[in-house]
């Protein structure tokens, strides 16, 4: 009989194959022999050295991932983590068994400095692994490589294994951790790779065993039957015959489909997945690495190629959103109780102001002469005051259209005041979902929390809606949540006039909008807001589609 476990599905589409595992090394039994010193000690701190050097280089090939992966590289590089480790190999401990052991010591350190961040323990343990295989001479973790298509199956994946997933082997994604905001959220959806994460039925998964994935579901069946496998498409397959042109629904409301990027590459995928624009033109990706900040004529540079890219349609750019989860090296922030809630996207200007003074200029110079309609926008605003003083400075610089990122509760709840500073405002789900939750992001345990399906979430992005109705602008809706289809009806329904995701989301998006009207859409979104939770708002939402 097959079995089912359940998780969160955070990349729509179905797929079936068999399991492969990611493992990582494991330790021999101590045998009690004397351990040389001096020699182990070099090991240890050789191992780490060297991890660090790898991370750095995976960091400047991973694209949006690279911030994550720079931030692994100087852990490794802790010389607090080397002082641990080599105390733990000065009391008899072989090499890799105290680096194993020392991670865990270096963890529970950091913890109990209250002026220190708390290290993800995805991250930290993917360093340890890394660390400890290069000691026992064994391959660093990554993707296995079973000669054949497969469903990749995780306790949770690490950006650094991540950076190397081919999507023509790996057919879903499954994880017992995580959440809908996590890395593997957002690389699944980037890669159009169906993905249920938080599924503690995965760690019951054997290698080899076959598997059907449904990530709209965020089921997991363990040896499908054969009217479950004739049922199931590959992801995107759905959409291919799908409409084309711009979003609108059944009854022709116009609903603007843009996409995130952060490279050319990314560019690329947007034209040809027929995005009406930019969303959000991430522009931290391309200097996450750099040791010195770029200048004006090299940020105008890389502008103006994703400006010319889009003749004709509108491309939104953020300004630098670093600290936190994206340090850059060229600025020195220093450790902070919590960086999520400290110096992190506009607030970096408080202390580096030339740092965005130059960048407002590049944008500026970028768009003259250019085609494509542009704005600019900042992440992380607060106050009607921190927004008044970023259109200032951008009106200074010569950008003329300036808006803000609504991402945390005050700049939601107060967004009728933002536009009467600024010319729009656009939701930023992710960060939206993490600050009104008190839930970090990366954190999988609390997963539940981060679902952009809790009412609570939705009724905060409603609010910012409905300001902007009043004052007569149109909002858009950015990052993960709008990637799901089923969602992207509940928030067209709220009054998103504009949604924003990864350009492999595009194609499903459209065509969902297409099966239905502006009335299905604002039923939808009724029957979400007034769940009394993300499982009975997707319930609701299914049914009243399967029965309007």
């Amino acid at each position: 009989m097959p079995s089912t476990y359940t998780g969160i599905g955070v990349s729509s589409g179905a797929a079936a194959g068999p399991v492969a595992r990611v493992h990582g090394p494991v330790l021999p039994q101590r045998d009690g022999a004397p351990v040389d010193v001096e020699t182990e000690s070099n090991r240890a701190a050789d191992a780490l050295d060297a991890v660090g050097g790898e991370l750095e280089a995976l960091a400047q090939r991973a694209g949006a991932s690279g911030s994550v992966l720079v931030r692994q590289a100087r852990i490794s590089r802790d010389p607090s983590l080397a002082s641990i480790v080599g105390q733990l190999v000065s009391s008899g401990r072989p090499a890799p068994r105290a680096a194993w052991e020392g991670f865990g010591a270096y963890r529970d350190m950091r913890a109990a400095d209250p002026m220190r961040a708390v290290p993800d323990r995805v991250e930290l343990d993917d360093i340890r692994d890394r660390v400890v295989a290069k000691l026992l001479g064994e391959p660093a973790p990554g993707i296995p490589d079973p000669g054949t298509p497969f469903v990749l199956v995780a306790r949770d994946l690490s950006p650094a294994v991540t950076a190397g997933l081919d999507p023509q082997r790996v057919l879903a994604i499954v994880t017992e951790r995580g959440g809908p905001t996590s890395h593997t959220a957002v690389l699944a959806k980037a890669l159009g790779i169906p993905a249920v994460v938080a599924c503690p039925g995965a760690a019951s998964l054997r290698s080899g065993q076959q598997v059907l994935v449904d990530g709209a579901a965020g089921s997991v069946t363990a040896e499908p039957d054969a009217e479950a496998l004739g049922a199931v498409s590959r992801p995107g397959a759905s959409a291919a015959g799908g409409p084309k042109g711009p979003g609108r629904t059944a009854d022709g409301r116009p609903v603007t489909l843009t996409a995130a990027v952060g490279s050319m590459s990314d560019v690329a995928d947007a034209i040809e997945a027929g995005a009406e624009g930019v969303g959000v033109f991430r522009t931290e990706f391309a200097f996450l690495d750099r040791s010195e900040p770029p200048s004006v004529a090299e940020q105008a540079a890389a502008y103006r190629e994703v400006f010319d890219a889009f003749p004709g349609r509108q491309v939104t750019v953020r300004t630098l959103d670093i600290g936190a989860d994206k340090p850059a090296s060229f600025v020195r922030l220093g450790d902070q109780p919590n960086p999520a809630l400290g110096v992190r996207g506009l607030r970096v200007a408080r202390r580096h102001p030339d740092l965005l003074g130059d960048q407002l200029t590049a944008i500026a110079s970028a768009s003259r002469g250019t085609k494509a309609e542009v704005r600019v926008m900042a992440p992380m605003v607060a106050t009607s005051a921190e927004a008044a003083w970023f259109a200032a400075q951008a009106h200074q610089a010569g950008v003329n259209t300036t808006g803000v990122m609504v991402e945390v509760p005050a700049a939601a709840l107060r967004a009728a005041d933002l536009l009467r500073v600024v010319d729009f405002v656009s939701v930023g789900s992710n960060d939206l979902a993490q600050y009104t939750f008190a839930t970090d992001r990366a954190d999988g345990e609390l997963s539940d929390l981060l679902d952009p399906w809790q009412p609570a979430f939705l009724d905060l992005v409603a609010t910012v809606l409905r300001a902007g109705a009043v004052a007569g602008r149109p909002v858009m809706v950015c990052g993960e949540a709008p990637s799901d289809p089923l969602l992207a009806l509940v928030l067209v329904g709220l009054g998103a006039a504009g949604l924003s995701m990864t350009p492999r989301a595009l194609a499903d998006v459209r065509m969902t909008l297409a099966r239905h009207t502006i009335d299905d859409c604002i039923n939808v979104a009724a029957a979400a807001v007034y769940a009394d939770g993300p499982s009975e708002a997707r319930a609701r939402v299914r049914e009243a589609l399967d029965h309007p």
